[in-house]
């Protein structure tokens, strides 16, 4: 499907917040990230949906520190459909207006698929956190040990788009 028919848009509702929240219990373990340390909670981070004919299919979470975003989530519920990009342009685009020179995030160093996303859209490398997952598995026992591809999950890969 084209990403012209994928709306993105806040979550306004109780039934958008709950919704997401589902997808963060799903796909992240709870209702909390863990990134470069810091504990953010669903409830205190900017979020925006990706609607197509009338259902919910994707979601992405920021935050702003500075003059910095960070996308600490984004999900397509049908990969290789154009929502992750599509909620992806709309946090760069969310960014630039807040003022932000850059979008920062995180992915761990078992996620080959999302570092083939994020460089093929313009995402450089600038970090690797040396058993940061290990860490933040001591306050997020939900952090698989094993993951994509039966590689073990030790630590955090950043990479940054100056906008």
């Amino acid at each position: 499907m084209a990403t012209t028919d994928t709306r993105i848009k806040e979550p306004k509702s109780a039934e958008d917040w709950a919704w997401l929240y589902d997808v963060w219990i799903r796909e992240w373990g709870g209702d909390t990230m863990i990134s470069k340390g810091k504990v953010y909670f669903l409830r205190d981070v900017a979020a925006v949906i990706a609607i197509r004919n009338g259902n919910r299919v994707g979601a992405a979470t920021y935050v702003q520190h500075g003059n910095k975003c960070e996308l600490l989530s984004i999900n397509a519920i049908t990969e290789g459909t154009g929502v992750g990009s599509a909620l992806l342009r709309d946090v760069e685009e969310r960014a630039r207006t807040a003022g932000c020179e850059a979008v920062e995030l995180i992915t761990s160093n078992d996620n080959l698929q999302a570092l083939r996303f994020y460089q093929r859209r313009g995402y450089r490398i600038t970090a690797v956190y040396l058993g940061a997952i290990d860490e933040a598995r001591v306050q997020k026992p939900s952090i698989p040990v094993i993951g994509y591809q039966g590689i073990p999950i030790h630590d955090e890969i950043e990479l940054i788009k100056w906008l």
